[in-house]
């Protein structure tokens, strides 16, 4: 967890130092902010610190993580130069939505239980597949788009959007592989899920950011 954090955290530093000045690079910083959180708020769930118990860093974490998926479809969008504000509004509105129901709600998130390999999650029944359903649709609806719009752009920021889809993809197979092998493993998907993420993140500042950022042409006097 601490690996894959301070991993992550580089990567964003890396983003910001290169990136920082166009919309693409800002929203991948923040997403790759998002990831980092998730992996420090798992980490601390183990351990405590700060005077914070194991729920409230879950609820930092959970909140960390339902970020992501609008996140990645705004950085869709804008590479593909293809903004579509209802559904994007849409997304973050039930980011929103679901978040408010991880911090606040007394059932929201009620447990957390700290294992070898990841950390489970205990949330509300009633939240399980809603919560679900928004995941996978955004991560599926990022996927889709990315690999629409990729065809009929100049070829920088068609691999860009390429990259996307296949960093997606990377990681969204393998989780649902493991899931599908051992059903034990459902309640660790947002653990399991994050731990492959990080293909992810190195991809985003490995392939997409450095082909899709909006590079200003300087002005010929």
């Amino acid at each position: 967890m601490l690996a894959t954090f301070f991993i992550e955290i580089i990567l964003a530093l890396v983003a910001f130092w290169r990136y920082r000045t166009n919309t693409t690079g800002k929203l991948s910083i923040v997403l790759l902010c998002c990831l980092a959180l998730f992996q420090l708020a798992e980490y601390n769930v183990c351990e405590t610190p700060l005077g914070l118990d194991s729920i409230t860093w879950a609820r930092i974490g959970y909140v960390a993580i339902t970020l992501l998926p609008p996140l990645g479809l705004h950085v869709a969008m804008t590479i593909a130069r293809k903004m579509q504000p209802r559904i994007l509004g849409f997304a973050y509105a039930s980011a929103v939505l679901f978040s408010g129901v991880f911090l606040f709600a007394t059932d929201g998130l009620t447990s957390s239980a700290c294992l070898g390999n990841y950390v489970i999650f205990d949330i509300a029944r009633w939240a399980v597949w809603p919560f679900a359903l928004y995941y996978y649709g955004w991560l599926l609806m990022t996927v889709w788009i990315s690999w629409r719009f990729a065809a009929k752009l100049p070829k920088k920021r068609k691999f860009a959007l390429y990259s996307l889809a296949a960093g997606y993809a990377a990681f969204i197979l393998p989780t649902t592989f493991v899931t599908i092998v051992d059903p034990t493993t459902i309640a660790g998907i947002p653990s399991i899920m994050c731990g492959f993420a990080v293909i992810v993140a190195i991809v985003l500042v490995g392939l997409v950011l450095p082909n899709a950022s909006e590079k200003k042409r300087r002005r010929v006097r």
